[in-house]
């Protein structure tokens, strides 16, 4: 099997502690590190340590005029996202960024525009898209177990403040760009990345973090003909931190990233009654209350693995296959195009003070 040489750009978290730590594991089969940029030596040294053989660099372009690389992971600074992606594909490179993909929808179009002109791939690095739970979300939906699935709601909540770069405005940052990426990407695609999704309410706030962009976000969207989605983003939430839940028809199903559990009805098996017009009473005639034992049935249980090993390894397993096989990935920037496109409604409808 080929092997595609690697570039990666950043030694931050993202760059080390997923992308870097997905290509250290023995999950990697298809990529090899070749090449590191950081702006920080200490972090360039380290690099030769981790990646063995690799070139270092402190500065991406020096990785211009090289035609051994395969693929460029931009792990800049979200701000980052979007220029460098650009040049990195006007020079002839494939890329995969990290999230959020860029600020807007038109840069992010603009992206994609570069990737055609220059015949190169341009992937988004969303992978929670392959972590397990959120396939077994879909294939429960597709099941109609549940029946027709009414609403979802949507919480990527945490209680816990930040002061570094990422709460800032001027970084594109914030809990919404940063951590939002991942969930809105559920709302899209549960909504069947329509072209009509409308962001029908949305508040974005400041709580505890340091910076100047938001650690509170809600929002309700919707899709004609889809479920209503009810998103929450927050930073202040110390009880339900993590959770996806499905209203259907039939029954609710409620997930985190590790745990799923069902409770629904099967049809026929609880005969429709009628409807009582008049007051409901006992056959003493004392008023009683419409109360019935549902035939119920309950599923329940563990998922092995979660979107920092299993997801990242499915995504880059698409990413291989669409370099070395011209396969088209199942969520392209296309995808992440529509993604940041809810992002900038939210925002646009609830500007906030730059400080920075």
């Amino acid at each position: 099997m080929k092997k595609l040489r690697v570039a990666i750009i950043g030694q931050g978290r993202s760059g080390k502690n997923i992308h870097g730590a997905f290509f250290r594991s023995e999950a990697n089969d298809k990529f090899e590190v070749v090449a590191v940029v950081d702006m920080d030596e200490v972090r360039r040294n380290r690099a030769k340590d981790l990646y063995e053989g690799c070139e270092v660099y402190s500065d991406y372009t020096e990785l211009f005029g090289r035609d051994d690389i395969d693929l460029v992971v931009n792990s800049t600074y979200s701000d980052m996202h979007y220029p460098v992606s650009i040049d990195l594909m006007n020079h002839g490179f494939n890329v995969l960024v990290e999230k959020p993909m860029a600020r807007t929808r038109y840069e992010c179009e603009d992206m994609i525009k570069t990737a055609k002109e220059n015949n190169v791939t341009l992937a988004v690095f969303q992978q929670s898209f392959f972590a397990p739970f959120y396939q077994d979300i879909k294939n429960l939906m597709a099941s109609g177990k549940l029946g027709e699935i009414q609403q979802v709601s949507i919480k990527y909540n945490n209680f816990a403040r930040r002061w570094d770069w990422q709460t800032l405005q001027v970084k594109n940052a914030g809990g919404l760009y940063n951590t939002g990426p991942h969930p809105v990407g559920f709302v899209c695609d549960m909504l069947g990345f329509s072209d009509e999704i409308k962001v029908e309410y949305s508040k974005l706030a400041r709580c505890m973090t340091s910076g100047d962009s938001d650690d509170f976000a809600k929002a309700i969207i919707t899709a004609p003909g889809k479920p209503v989605v009810d998103l929450e983003v927050i930073s202040v939430d110390a009880y339900s931190p993590f959770n996806v839940k499905l209203f259907g028809s039939r029954g609710c199903a409620e997930y985190t990233p590790t745990t799923y559990k069902y409770k629904y009805v099967v049809d026929g098996e609880n005969p429709e009654r009628p409807v009582v017009i008049d007051t409901l009473r006992l056959e003493n005639g004392e008023p009683t209350y419409c109360a019935e034992k549902l035939i119920t049935h309950e599923e329940e249980g563990k998922f092995d693995g979660t979107a920092f090993d299993i997801g990242t390894k499915n995504l880059y397993n698409t990413v291989y296959e669409k370099i070395v096989n011209g396969t088209p990935l199942p969520i392209g920037p296309e995808h992440g195009a529509k993604i940041i496109g809810v992002i900038e409604a939210i925002h646009a409808q609830n500007p906030l003070e730059r400080k920075y």
